[in-house]
């Protein structure tokens, strides 16, 4: 009998201490990112999807882009989760219905002459969208407008007592940031050309417009080189199962542009080149313990005509591959030590007169940034490449990413007249207990320079997920809906700030991206998505 009342006593005790904690409600048919203007009625259309159609003029251009992303959205719009078929009697229970929606129109006022067209740097973007009793109309100059307007034209539908409606609704949309990107490391662990895609689709999902490949690292050098397939073969985790090749970067590229997504390369030089030495460890600097070599390999050998030979052919062939204009020659976090430790690269700076290990830095980047100019590409570089003095021409865009010193390194950037990205309070590698997006939605770069001249040299940022501790069976719940605050901040406008609203609709929002395939984590805690 003592032990059943231990029992009992123990069951209550347990089940008195739960506590449910608050429920955040999602919104129904709201868009993120927020749109710039939009009115919203609370009469509605029902949609069928059996019956419902985009309808674009046969002249309209770029037929084959469109029709994928007119396939892609109807797909989204026809496989909605639905309990149940909906009837007309359960139409008699809804409210203000102004009857069925059955078409979009597509309205592109612009060009759009090739079949091959790339989205690039400051694109237009902008669309408008109607849907009312007298029309539904899709508007906008460029077929990126035009995809960044079905993006938020299937947002607007949401499902009401089992049937799929929207509201009338009038929106007028533009970005704030041209450059809108997600920074994806492939190096630490390899992530399969399923995941790229899947990544690309969120992306599409948030009106992010720039996918940063971080392709090497010390750890792997998984892209299969045409000219120097051996840095693969041997600095790859496995010389097949861990590699691009290339028709998978292909592949990468031509699934983005689709999307209205630019792909950016990057390939860290002078440190962070590990991988590359174990094909070719004379392209390394070898370090040293007193006057003996110890075995150990540092940053490129910036002392060697052979390493810019290299590199020249390398990035001659990836500005090929990648048909982006920029290109991305990293410049973080070069470690000194070894170049200090070796006595050739001491008689070299002396004979140079380098004065300092920040100077033959210098000296190795403006080498780079000849061959870039020599092959027609612009480029980013870490803001370490900017802090330690490099002379760096005014198209170079310096991204900025060091957390301490983020704001104050963005204002001096941009005082000195350098275009600018921003990604100091976006790392995703950063996690905090419970549901963190809110710290990605609380930054705003525009607020950390002091003047208008500044602002405008500001072209937006990047949130950045560093791979070491994700691999593909975990990077798309680390990633999303996280990245998705800071997209609302580099899309809308400045005063779309609410924290309250904002916490509804990306409750909203996770559960979108979760029935469209996207492991988005719950953002707000306990709820469940209907």
């Amino acid at each position: 009998m003592f032990k059943i009342v231990v029992v009992l006593v123990a069951i209550f005790s347990c089940s008195s201490a739960i506590n449910p904690g608050p429920v955040v409600h999602a919104t129904k048919g709201e868009v993120w990112p927020k749109p710039q203007q939009q009115e919203k009625s609370q009469d509605f259309f029902v949609i069928r999807p059996h019956t419902f159609s985009f309808k674009a003029p046969d002249n309209i251009g770029c037929p084959n882009f469109l029709n994928d992303a007119l396939t892609r959205y109807w797909t989204i719009i026809a496989t909605a989760t639905l309990k149940k078929s909906w009837t007309k009697q359960s139409l008699l229970d809804l409210d203000s219905s102004l009857g069925n929606l059955d078409s979009l129109t597509i309205e592109l006022t612009g060009e759009c002459a090739s079949e091959e067209i790339l989205p690039a740097f400051g694109d237009d973007e902008n669309y408008s969208l109607t849907v009312s009793a007298e029309e539904s109309l899709l508007s906008a100059a460029t077929i990126w407008g035009v995809l960044r307007g079905l993006e938020t034209f299937s947002q607007l539908i949401y499902t009401e007592q089992d049937v799929l409606v929207i509201n009338a609704t009038s929106i007028t949309d533009f970005p704030t940031h041209p450059y809108r990107g997600l920074l994806l490391d492939t190096s630490r662990h390899f992530e399969p050309v399923s995941i790229i895609f899947k990544t690309l689709d969120a992306m599409a999902y948030n009106k992010l417009n720039v996918f940063h490949w971080h392709l090497t690292d010390d750890h792997s050098f998984p892209y299969k080189s045409r000219a120097f397939p051996e840095l693969s073969d041997e600095g790859a985790y496995h010389p097949v199962a861990t590699v691009y090749e290339q028709s998978d970067v292909k592949r990468v590229i031509e699934y983005a542009r689709l999307r209205g997504i630019r792909v950016v390369p990057e390939f860290d030089t002078p440190g962070h080149t590990r991988s590359w030495g174990v094909s070719h460890p004379e392209l390394l600097t070898s370090c040293y313990t007193g006057d003996e070599a110890n075995g150990q390999l540092g940053p490129m050998d910036p002392s060697k005509n052979t390493t810019y030979e290299f590199i020249s052919q390398l990035f001659a062939e990836v500005t090929d591959v990648f048909p982006d204009s920029y290109f991305h020659i990293g410049g973080d976090e070069v470690d000194f030590e070894c170049w200090k430790s070796n006595p050739d690269l001491t008689a070299f700076m002396a004979a140079n007169d380098l004065a300092s290990y920040e100077k033959l830095e210098n000296y190795f980047i403006q080498h780079v940034v000849d061959i870039l100019d020599g092959l027609g590409s612009n480029y980013l570089v870490w803001e370490e490449v900017f802090v330690n003095g490099v002379d760096l021409p005014e198209s170079t865009v310096v991204h900025v990413w060091k957390f301490n010193g983020g704001p104050a390194t963005l204002n001096q950037v941009t005082k000195a007249g350098k275009y600018a990205l921003y990604s100091s309070c976006w790392y995703l590698s950063n996690l905090h207990s419970g549901g963190d997006w809110n710290l990605f939605y609380d930054c705003y770069p525009l607020e950390y320079v002091d003047t208008d001249e500044q602002r405008q040299l500001i072209l937006g940022g990047e949130v950045c997920m560093w791979g070491e501790y994700v691999n593909e069976h975990s990077v798309m719940q680390r990633v999303w809906p996280r990245a998705s605050a800071a997209a609302e901040r580099l899309w809308s406008a400045a005063n779309v700030k609410d924290m309250t609203d904002a916490q509804r609709r990306i409750e909203e929002h996770a559960c979108r991206m979760n029935r469209r395939g996207i492991e988005a984590q719950p953002p707000n805690g306990p709820g469940v998505c209907l």
